[in-house]
């Protein structure tokens, strides 16, 4: 569990003067990211027209996706399932790190902003692709032109929520089972216990929570927000034209 000593992320490798370095964020997004790419390459090994065996997870699993993405953001907007599917699938294992002891991708401020300035970019470009950019300024001023102001400061302050969100929630578990390992170790010499038996039996309700359900809801949550609000931007545009 991580060290309450070092709540930022650990340099790894420092290169020259130390100014360019790779944090254990960057070296367990890239095991992430290979893990990733590798099991891409193994479910699809020897695809047969009668799914069997592996495959027919695989097809159950990317068949949800779409089935969720189309559900959130419509038929119409299907194309989003393969970035959809690899955020979660991105986010649940990066969030799911703490359960194996290491520090969690995303309990980093600066992966979590990364992934809602992601986000908040989709919003963005798929508001002025389907608006125009006229349309998305006229859009940001109805009803009322004095409400521009406030549409700036609400689309500037949605990827700040949306990254602190993720980022407070992991990285508050984290907080939070470092604290009570800390505590049962302290326990453990107090009694003068041959084994750790308080830190191995004590703290699995607490890891269930923390390591594995709550990095699955985090995922869950954040992709849903994604769907949720690129999806309202083209919803809004498809409103207007009808009306």
């Amino acid at each position: 569990m991580h060290d309450l000593n070092h709540l930022g992320p650990r340099i790894i490798v420092g290169f020259g003067d130390g100014s360019v370095f790779i944090t254990e964020t960057v070296f367990f997004a890239m095991i992430v990211a290979a893990v990733m790419i590798a099991l891409a390459f193994w479910s699809t090994r020897r695809m047969e027209q009668q799914p069997k065996g592996k495959q027919v997870i695989v097809e159950m699993i990317v068949e949800g996706i779409y089935k969720l993405t189309e559900g959130a953001m419509g038929k119409h907007n299907s194309h989003f399932a393969p970035y959809i599917g690899t955020l979660f699938i991105f986010l649940l294992l990066s969030n799911s790190l703490g359960m194996w002891g290491f520090r969690p991708v995303t309990a980093d401020v600066n992966t979590a902003f990364a992934l809602s300035l992601t986000t908040c970019f989709l919003m963005q470009y798929n508001g002025i692709r389907t608006m125009g950019f006229i349309g998305k300024i006229k859009h940001m001023s109805s009803p009322y032109p004095f409400m521009f102001p406030l549409k700036i400061i609400e689309e500037l302050s949605f990827p700040i929520s949306l990254g602190f969100r993720l980022f407070g929630n992991i990285l508050g578990g984290a907080i939070v089972m470092a604290l009570i390992f800390t505590a049962l170790e302290t326990g453990s010499e107090a009694l003068n216990l041959p084994i750790p038996l308080l830190q191995a039996v004590i703290p699995l309700p607490f890891n269930l929570f923390f390591d594995v359900f709550e990095p699955i809801l985090q995922a869950f949550i954040f992709t849903m927000l994604t769907m949720v609000f690129v999806s309202m931007e083209i919803i809004i545009h498809g409103a207007e034209d009808h009306h």
